[in-house]
């Protein structure tokens, strides 16, 4: 685990891609409880230690994730994050270009939870949401494009959805259509950028996450 901010009341953590970040039915440790036990050892803290998860990565995504450590921080977040008011930028590997080198996608979104996948459509259906990102190509080398992305909506899969739908799949990501899976079983989609406003101090915070230890990222993010 590494720990790019922290101070009494947040801690933002770098997770690799196949952690959780809470507990689930896998009966995984989860990195909320890596967290935990970190906290417990650095400050000699007794009994159980508070941490409070305000958002999540899927699985195979890397990246910055924030946790409150306390209670009043944990309340503030919780709503600025429902607010829109937490910042993030994700950076996304895809093996084909996009037609334009930016755009706004606009979609509606329906999740399948049989098959913890979600549907990208071009209008309003029923049970759908509407979804909505900002995209821009920042490099490419011979075969993959890098892509930043800024999320307008928190949905269901939206990104790898999303990309998928406009005919650009995350490289790895077999479930949106990627012709094959990465080696560690990642998929190619980091959360690369946080930015907000202290929820107890009222400092800015902006943290950019180390990239993954993998030879594609480090040579197509120089």
């Amino acid at each position: 685990m590494q720990v790019v901010f922290e101070d009494n009341h947040i801690i933002i953590v770098y997770k690799e891609s196949g952690e959780i970040v809470q507990g689930d039915k896998t009966g995984d440790t989860p990195l909320s409880e890596t967290v935990k036990a970190y906290i417990k050892e650095k400050y000699h803290k007794p009994g159980n230690v508070f941490l409070g998860v305000v958002h999540r990565l899927d699985r195979p995504v890397s990246g910055l994730v924030v946790f409150a450590k306390t209670s009043k921080a944990l309340s503030r977040l919780n709503s600025m994050f429902r607010n829109g008011e937490v910042h993030k930028t994700y950076w996304a590997i895809t093996k084909n270009k996009p037609a334009q080198s930016e755009g706004t996608l606009v979609n509606w979104l329906v999740r399948n939870e049989k098959q913890n996948k979600s549907y990208a459509y071009d209008h309003e259906v029923p049970d759908s949401k509407k979804s909505i990102l900002k995209y821009r190509e920042i490099a490419h080398t011979d075969n993959y494009t890098l892509l930043e992305i800024i999320l307008l909506t928190g949905r269901h899969h939206q990104i790898r959805c999303q990309l998928a739908h406009m005919g650009c799949p995350i490289k790895g990501d077999l479930k949106y259509g990627a012709k094959r899976s990465n080696p560690d079983g990642s998929i190619s989609l980091l959360s690369h950028h946080v930015e907000f406003t202290h929820p107890v101090s009222k400092e800015p915070i902006s943290v950019d996450s180390p990239l993954p230890n993998d030879n594609l990222w480090k040579g197509i993010a120089k």
